[in-house]
């Protein structure tokens, strides 16, 4: 912890539940600014109940809910308290479009408050959530949710968030909040917004804490326009360079492959620092600083510390399925590792990072087109001047039908799917087997072999004392709440 009071280190709010309560309240509970993935955790929710909740956890954060009759409702709905049988599919969620019916917000709100309730329980450290600009429908609702639970910490990057501090704001009051929907040709003078109104819910009527507000930026650019013409008040940017996992900000200029066909980087997609350090909010380095000596070196150029995800990613308490964890381990300690930047993977058409590894098998390997998640939809504008709502891995005919052009479904994969298919919650398919599973990490993924050391497993703690090692700032034991 800097001398100021904030996190030296930021775990980064990867993938579908690979961040998620259990690895947040780790890395919290010592010292650092513990993260949930925000993505999709409507389905994450509903999917651990149709697990049977083992451990009973969802169950006793619902308890907490302060809306009885959702929570009541979700387990009579989705609560399977022997779990699913063999081969049977799970349970699917009505997909997002500019408007959905109370319930089906009420359960994102739900599913926000679970995850950040439990990662907060039981200790005074603080939690971010990490929610993604660009999955525009559920975020005003998860934003309500989340504050519902006292998230600390709100991350936003895969966009502008420009709108977000005035929502914060907005929903600390109970306030009705907008957003404006990018909506592919739709005319600019016609703006097409998101609404939601938490009045409608009934949660309460008393303040909540307005979490703090952190932009996720690739470009000074971008950090230097949200400081000054954000709706409100930015309280940090994480400045994350093209290395890191996920999606990553497409290279600035003409597109240009290497002899692997990946996106290749230059002088201009690197942030120019002394600019963001002119704009007087603190700040953090992601992307290839999972190790002490980046860490010194952010320090150095004036960051407040790291966002480090990666290696957090591969820790006990992460997300990923065991099985997985283990054989990425493996492969890493007999060299085997690498990472490709496939540029026509995601739908969104930013470029997305997947793990190469043995024991993962071919990326390349055939999937079934399938859009049944949708959490990665755009918004169009037909010539009617209807909304229709399409995904380029979605089947052909679906997207065509939706006014979409062939050229843009060649490569695309449903990132939905693979990635819950990682942190073992796959969907059962009709052949009899399961989704396959999608990786992602950052280039960095070979730096973590200095954490594990061989192993194939290693503990969040062990990722802190590694990063800290050298710095004069020890792991720390957080006081539980409450704690004289």
């Amino acid at each position: 912890m800097t001398a100021i009071g904030y996190p030296l280190i930021i775990q980064g709010g990867m993938g579908i539940a690979v961040s998620n309560w259990r690895l947040a309240r780790a890395v919290s509970t010592a010292g650092e600014l513990g993260v949930v993935s925000g993505t999709a955790l409507d389905t994450v929710l509903i999917r651990r109940l149709q697990d049977g909740d083992v451990g009973g956890a969802v169950r006793r954060a619902l308890e907490h809910l302060p809306l009885p009759d959702v929570a009541a409702e979700l387990l009579r709905k989705y609560f399977r308290p022997e779990g699913r049988g063999p081969d049977e599919p799970y349970r699917l969620l009505p997909m997002y479009r500019r408007a959905v019916g109370s319930f089906r917000e009420q359960i994102t709100i739900a599913a926000n408050f679970v995850e950040v309730f439990l990662a907060k329980e039981g200790h005074g450290g603080r939690v971010g959530i990490n929610l993604l600009t660009k999955v525009q429908m559920p975020n005003l609702a998860s934003l309500y949710g989340a504050m519902l639970a006292r998230v600390d910490v709100v991350l936003m990057g895969a966009g502008i968030p420009r709108e977000i501090p005035g929502a914060l704001d907005a929903l600390s009051r109970h306030e009705e909040a907008t957003l404006r929907l990018d909506v592919e040709d739709q005319p600019a003078g016609e703006p097409v917004t998101l609404r939601f109104a938490p009045t409608e819910h009934h949660a309460g009527s008393e303040p909540l804490h307005r979490p703090d507000f952190y932009a996720i930026v690739s470009a000074h650019s971008l950090a230097t326009t949200l400081a000054r013409k954000a709706n409100g008040r930015v309280d940090g940017f994480v400045v994350e360079g093209a290395t890191a996992g996920g999606h990553n900000a497409p290279p600035r200029g003409a597109l240009r492959l290497n002899d692997r066909g990946e996106p290749i980087y230059g002088e201009r997609d690197l942030a120019d620092l002394d600019a963001i350090r002119e704009l007087g909010v603190p700040f953090w380095l992601a992307g290839g600083f999972g190790s002490p000596a980046a860490l010194a070196d952010a320090r150095r150029l004036g960051a407040a510390g790291i966002q480090v995800g990666t290696a957090f990613a591969y820790a006990d308490e992460s997300g990923f399925a065991p099985g997985i964890k283990r054989g990425v381990l493996r492969d890493l300690a007999a060299g085997r590792v690498g990472i490709f930047t496939d540029p026509r993977a995601s739908p969104t058409g930013f470029p997305f990072k997947i793990v190469e590894a043995p024991s993962l098998g071919s990326h390349a390997a055939e999937r079934s087109r399938r859009c049944d998640l949708g959490y990665l939809r755009s918004a169009a504008r037909r010539p009617d001047g209807r909304l229709v709502y399409r995904c380029a891995a979605a089947p052909e005919s679906e997207f065509l039908a939706a006014g979409g052009e062939l050229e843009e479904t060649v490569g695309r994969k449903c990132l939905c799917n693979g990635l819950f298919s990682a942190v073992g919650m796959g969907q059962a398919l009709e052949d009899g087997g399961t989704e396959p599973a999608l990786v992602t990490s950052g280039d960095g993924i070979r730096e973590i072999a200095a954490v594990a050391r061989g192993r194939e497993s290693y503990a969040a703690r062990d990722v802190l004392e590694y990063l800290l090692a050298g710095s004069g700032d020890p792991v720390r034991s957080v006081e539980p709440a409450g704690a004289a």
